[in-house]
């Protein structure tokens, strides 16, 4: 009995040490958001969706209209700040693409934040502000949008790029992501 109850106070206040929070962004092909954040340390999980419509249950091959593909982020605040997702969000997006990301085009491949509570919506207008006044004189098209329900996407295109590493090269470098986001990023883009 002695066991079992410190077994319980040992759980509870492991519980109370592991703080979470949640990120969301979409930035093109959720694949390739998604392999920038999953396995970056104090990243449990990083899944990919669709986000910012109303219909529910949208599927890949299905209807999907009006959301945003996307990825979900779950993260130790205490390892990684939502401010360090956001670099590596912005490193990871062409912001002056209206029409979509790189070769993938449509509102569902539009760029957007979606922040989860007061703190992250200011620290992504602040971060917004600063990408403006970097590249002043530039229309950067990347929202900040209401969190809503997040839609995990059928299984096929969770961890894409790691089950099938070929096929994920060979759409980035079609589509010329790693080459545009150097040209815009420098040294700092968000290159897989």
């Amino acid at each position: 009995m002695i066991m079992h109850k410190l077994l319980v106070v040992g759980l509870l206040f492991f519980a109370l040490q592991v703080s979470a929070e949640e990120a969301t962004f979409a930035g093109g092909c959720f694949w390739c958001i998604e392999a920038a954040y999953q396995d970056l340390e104090g990243v449990s999980s990083a899944v990919s969706g669709f986000t910012g419509g109303t219909l529910k249950n949208p599927t890949y091959r299905g209807d999907h209209r009006g959301h945003f593909e996307a990825v979900k982020i779950e993260f130790d605040p205490d390892v990684i700040s939502y401010k360090e997702l956001l670099a590596i969000f912005w490193h990871n997006i062409d912001p002056f693409d209206n029409r979509g990301q790189f070769c993938d085009k449509g509102f569902s491949y539009r760029s957007a934040i979606f922040p989860v509570n007061e703190k992250q919506r200011n620290e992504a207008i602040a971060s917004l502000s600063r990408i403006g006044e970097q590249f002043h004189g530039e229309t950067i098209y990347t929202e900040i949008r209401d969190a809503s329900s997040f839609w995990p996407v059928e299984e096929g295109h969770q961890d894409y790029y790691k089950k099938n590493p070929i096929r994920y090269k060979y759409y980035r470098r079609g589509c010329r992501r790693d080459a545009r986001l150097q040209q815009i990023w420098g040294d700092e883009a968000g290159v897989h």
